[in-house]
């Protein structure tokens, strides 16, 4: 459970006693920024993306990311910024409950590797045991598979700025970490950068048109240089034909997005990001 901290208003004096909220990390666990006790709280009048996001490190896996900057809303109107502390102490506890017995089996898994050749294969040496009959010599694990992911978990979206965080937490779900907002924004929304990812957030309440998938597909490819980039689009009001058919072309993955926080890819590029991930 996220400990609860005391925090006064500076404009009208009010005690709250507040708890920041909770996002899952790509491993599943859930990651609270820690507030720092005892420190000042100021009103927000100006908003940066620099000020937007803070740095926190995953106590179950260590993962370090950018997760929103916590913020309280008082009675009395003000937005109040609260500081956070520099590393994450308790959360992880749970996911790290949950994953002890998964820790212990890979240990057991590096003392016996499972893909050892077997006694009595081609490479044994002299005079070892032949393999039982019926058994393979050597028997290799796969490892091409992608490891599952846990379930994402959903934040109700009720602004443009709940857009952009619920895209960057889905983009962290995926496997793109330390995600961050992009150095030159588009014409209308946000763009989200992270290693091998550019993606744009529509919040807007019209269907995005042919034009936005091409910019964005044309600005991930100039910014690629010799790394591939993968771009995405989420938008909240859907998309025009013409975009639809223009991003199959293209390998754009699309996602729509509602209330209820929660993306949903509408063509096939999509779903093969959703399938394999970072």
């Amino acid at each position: 459970m996220v400990p609860t901290v005391p925090i006064r208003c500076p404009e009208c004096g009010r005690e709250h006693l507040y708890a920041p909220p909770s996002y899952p990390c790509a491993c599943g666990a859930p990651v609270a920024p820690p507030v720092a006790r005892g420190a000042t709280v100021a009103q927000i009048t100006d908003r940066t993306w620099a000020d937007e996001w803070v740095t926190a490190c995953c106590g179950a896996c260590g993962r370090e990311g950018h997760w929103p900057q916590p913020e309280l809303d008082c009675a009395c109107g003000a937005v109040l910024r609260v500081p956070v502390a520099g590393t994450v102490e308790e959360a992880g506890k749970a996911g790290k409950a949950a994953t002890g017995a998964g820790v212990e089996a890979g240990e057991s898994a590096a003392e016996h590797p499972a893909d050892e050749e077997l006694p009595g294969g081609e490479n044994a040496p002299p005079g070892s045991p032949k393999a039982p009959p019926g058994l393979p010599s050597h028997i290799p694990l796969p490892r091409t598979a992608p490891r599952p992911r846990p379930a994402f978990r959903p934040v109700t979206i009720r602004d443009a700025r709940d857009a952009v965080t619920v895209a960057a937490l889905y983009l962290r779900w995926l496997g793109y970490l330390n995600t961050r907002s992009a150095a030159r924004r588009p014409p209308s929304g946000s763009r989200i950068v992270a290693r091998g990812m550019l993606a744009q957030v529509e919040p807007a309440l019209r269907p995005t048109t042919l034009r936005d998938v091409e910019c964005l597909w044309l600005t991930a490819m100039t910014e690629a240089g010799d790394t591939p980039v993968t771009c995405a689009f989420f938008s909240l009001a859907g998309y025009t034909p013409g975009a639809r058919t223009r991003a199959d072309t293209l390998g754009v993955p699309l996602f729509t997005m509602d209330a209820t926080g929660t993306p949903q890819p509408v063509n096939s590029a999509a779903d093969e990001l959703v399938a394999a991930g970072a």
